[in-house]
C-alpha cells in the first residue's frame, strides 16, 4: 500500500514539474525518465528547472529478510559542462528523503526524514535518447534518530525526451 501511493507520488510530481519547467542551459535535455541501481533500487525521473539546475525525484524501494522500505528523495541539482568533453556534465545539490521502514519479524516500523547531498556526473548521449549518470548521495537523519550516513551510489539509466 505504501509503495502504491509513493509512486503515484513521485509520477504525479513528475508530470507537475514537467508542465512547469523552463530552459536549462548544461543539460541537453528537458525531462528523462528510468531506473536508478545501487544500495536501493528504484525509479528516477529528471525535468529542468531553470538555467543549469534540474530536479530529480528518485522512488527506491529495497526489501530482503530482516527489513523492507521505501522512500522518496528530491533533489536540486546544479550541472556545469566539462570542458572537451560533449554531453558530460558534473552535478551537486542538495534535497530530502521521507520514507518508512519495517523490521521484519516482530521488530517494528517508523517513518524517516533526511537531508541529502548529491554530487556526480551526468551523460547524454548525442543523437540518441540516452542519459547515464553516476551519483553519490550521503544524507544526515534527522528522524526518528539523527546520525549521518555515508551515502549511497548509484548508476542512472534514463530515456530523455
Amino acid at each position: 500500500m505504501i509503495m502504491k501511493k509513493l509512486l503515484f507520488t513521485v509520477f504525479a510530481l513528475a508530470a507537475f514539474f514537467t508542465m512547469n519547467s523552463t530552459d536549462a542551459n548544461a543539460q541537453s535535455y528537458n525531462n528523462a525518465i528510468g531506473g536508478r541501481f545501487g544500495n536501493a533500487n528504484g525509479v528516477s525521473f529528471k525535468t529542468k528547472l531553470n538555467k543549469g539546475a534540474m530536479l530529480e525525484l528518485i522512488g527506491n524501494f529495497r526489501s530482503n529478510d530482516g527489513v523492507s522500505y521505501a522512500n522518496l528523495t528530491g533533489l536540486y541539482e546544479v550541472y556545469n559542462p566539462i570542458n572537451g568533453a560533449e554531453g558530460l556534465n558534473w552535478f551537486y545539490g542538495g534535497g530530502a528523503t521521507i520514507g518508512s521502514y519495517k523490521i521484519k519479524h516482530g521488530g517494528g516500523s517508523d517513518f524517516y526524514l533526511s537531508a541529502n547531498g548529491v554530487l556526480g556526473l551526468d551523460y547524454k548521449f548525442n543523437g540518441a535518447p540516452i542519459n547515464l549518470s553516476l551519483d553519490w548521495i550521503p544524507a544526515l537523519q534527522l528522524t526518528p534518530d539523527t546520525g549521518f550516513w555515508g551515502g549511497d551510489i548509484g548508476l542512472g539509466v534514463r530515456f530523455t525526451f
